[in-house]
């Protein structure tokens, strides 16, 4: 069964005080969410043991922004996988746009995360997606196909099930923009259609994909309304409970 899932990522926002009180709101807001979505939030990494205490017993699964390509050793200011599982963490985001775009991030580089993340037992929320210039160009759909073949072809069907794949187009991230849901729609169909090649049908309809380009409550409906749009990573409004709860019962 495909998994529907709504991730906040906090990106590098909020202090530890502010983290756990956004935290706390969201787990109080989310009692009554439908039994097949799944809310995940993504804290800065100083956040993740005291938000993890918060999110005890909920519905609410924690998550990192991101993770080493080194399982441990010398390699200061990194965070290892088996790090964010003794931290509390059920997922890490891997490959979103500002890591591609700021910090270099290869999909070879992400290729070497995403073992080290499932060897650790973590479930990845794996980003993909196209700037501006791809998209006027119409080159969308290549990039995107070329994005998930280069990582996702490198694991087995049994290892699928542990990705999440999360469609970015990266011109509508903070800019106010958002793709419309036809084309948020015929994109996700395209990254279904890339798995199925490698790993089959049964697989690619199993697999879930979310949007993550300014998803609000406005727009969460419609977008998810579409049959290959499983769900949404969520950037500014996941730093309102409100906001978030409300993209959740979008459902």
């Amino acid at each position: 069964m495909r998994k529907f899932i709504v991730a906040g990522n906090w990106k590098m926002n909020t202090t530890v005080p502010q983290g756990v009180e956004l935290a706390k709101a969201v787990v109080e807001k989310s009692q009554n969410l439908p039994a097949n979505v799944e809310l995940v939030v993504a804290p800065p990494f100083t956040h993740l043991v005291s938000v993890c205490q918060v999110l005890q017993g909920s519905k609410v699964a924690l998550s990192a922004q991101n993770c080493a390509d080194k399982e441990k050793g010398a390699f200061t200011g990194e965070v290892a996988a088996p790090m964010l599982v003794s931290a509390g963490c059920t997922y890490t985001i891997l490959g979103h746009s500002e890591r591609r775009q700021y910090y270099g991030e290869t999909d070879a580089k992400l290729v070497e995360k995403v073992k080290l993340a499932l060897a650790s037992g973590l479930k990845v929320i794996l980003c993909v997606g196209e700037n501006l210039d791809e998209r006027e160009a119409g080159r969308h759909f290549d990039v995107v196909t070329e994005q998930t073949r280069n990582v996702l072809y490198n694991f087995t069907a049994e290892e699928m099930a542990s990705i999440v794949i999360a469609y970015e187009p990266v011109w509508a991230i903070g800019t106010g923009k958002t793709a419309t849901a036809e084309q948020a729609e015929e994109i996700h169909a395209c990254i279904r259609n890339v798995i199925e090649q490698k790993v089959g049908q049964t697989v690619a309809q199993d697999m879930t994909i979310l949007y993550g380009g300014s998803c609000k409550p406005s727009n969460a409906k419609e977008l998810f309304a579409q049959p290959d749009i499983d769900g949404g990573l969520i950037g500014g409004a996941a730093l309102k409970a409100e906001d978030f709860i409300a993209i959740a019962e979008s459902f």
